[in-house]
This record gives C-alpha cells, structure tokens and sequence, in this order.
C-alpha cells in the first residue's frame, strides 16, 4: 500500500498548472469527472407530480477569464503573478494560452482581479 503521508507531501507541492494536469490525467483514466453532481429539483407540495420547483440561486463564485491580452503582455504577465501566485513561467502560460486566471472566487475578489488586469491592458471575463 501507498504512503499516504508521502503521497500528500508531493500532491501539497503542485503548483495550480500541475493540479489542473493531475485532474484531467485522473479524469481519462478513471472514466470520471471531477464536476460537481448537479442538484435534482425538488417536488412541490401538492403540485403535479414530476413538476420541479424552480429555485433561482444567486452566483456566489465567479471565474476570471483573459480574452484578450492587449498591447502590454509584460503588464499582464505581473499581475496574473501578483494575483495567483504562480511562478513566471506557468504566469507566462495561462497569459498566452488566454487561460482562466482565477477559479471560484467571490464577487468582489473577481471584480478586484477584472480591474486590475484590465488597467495592465487585458481584457477580462468574469463568468
């Protein structure tokens, strides 16, 4: 059987690129999906049977998305750095494969990194 300390030391030391790589090598080999299972809607009371209520939820995580990187690369480049903690190179990668920047964070924190990468010079999604 695997050290399962060991084996949590090396999966703490993968930086986001490599987690992101981890998740889809175990996705194919596993025939899985690491998406979360959509919830199943609820029966009325006293309704039709088979009618879902519908329950409108407000968006509490938000992806940051780069579309565009603009004249300023290297501005941009900085603030994915400053924003995510990667190292340049794996900074570089997420700028020029226009990759998401952030995943699941609050409003706020989304529309701080929008405002900032956009003064860098990119334009920016939020999903």
């Amino acid at each position: 059987m695997a050290d399962l300390e060991k084996l949590v030391e090396e999966l703490s030391s993968l930086n986001l690129m490599e987690a992101a790589e981890l998740t889809k090598m175990l996705e194919e080999k596993w025939g899985v999906s690491a998406a979360a299972p959509m919830a199943m809607g609820m029966m009325p009371m006293g309704g039709m049977p088979g009618a879902a209520v519908e329950e409108v939820e407000e968006q509490t995580e938000f992806d940051v998305v780069l579309k565009d990187i603009g004249p300023k690369k290297i501005n941009v480049i900085k603030e994915v750095r400053a924003l995510t903690g990667l190292g340049l190179k794996e900074a570089k990668e997420v700028v020029d494969g226009l990759g998401t920047v952030m995943e699941a964070v609050g409003k706020e924190a989304a529309q701080e990194a929008k405002a900032k990468l956009e003064e860098a010079g990119a334009v920016v999604e939020v999903k």
